[in-house]
């Protein structure tokens, strides 16, 4: 028996391929067919790609929240920047009047500067009534302030 080249069926010797079907690999004018890429197994599969709308609506979000947040925080600045000396002053405070007896003008000031009036010896918060002072000792002044829906009494010894 005699083998056959390499490359070729040993059972075809001999057949002609039907008219249409393509013939043998290398003949020319008939095209090669390119074998199927080798399958991977155990590659990681990607994941599908998420649409471009759900992280348009993602920054969408986050633009919404920064302008909340930067809106609460203008609004709590100004809402410092607004309070008043009378406010913010606190027992052991002493204060500069910068205004008149009549319309007074009271300014936090050091307690050892020469500018110190008065000492804040008790301080009454959301009420206008100055007779609460009566009752504290050694007050000699009395100051209320209203308005901005914050009221504040302050009882004040002379320095």
């Amino acid at each position: 028996m005699t083998t056959p080249p390499q490359g070729q069926n040993p059972y075809g010797q001999g057949v002609q391929p039907h008219p249409g079907q393509p013939g043998q690999p290398g003949q020319p004018g008939v095209p090669q067919q390119q074998p199927y890429p080798p399958y991977n197994q155990g590659a990681p599969v990607p994941p599908p790609a998420a649409p471009s709308g759900g992280r348009r609506v993602n920054k969408l979000v986050l633009r919404i929240g920064a302008v909340i947040v930067i809106g609460i925080v203008i609004a709590v600045v100004k809402w410092q920047l607004g309070k008043s000396d009378a406010e913010t002053t606190a027992v052991g405070d002493c204060l500069h009047n910068k205004g008149t007896q009549s319309q007074p003008d009271l300014k936090n000031t050091d307690c050892s500067s020469s500018d110190a009036e008065f000492e804040v010896i008790e301080k009454f918060d959301s009420t206008s009534s100055v007779s609460k002072c009566d009752a504290v000792k050694g007050t000699e002044v009395s100051y209320y302030q209203t308005g901005g829906g914050h009221d504040v009494v302050l009882c004040l010894k002379n320095k």
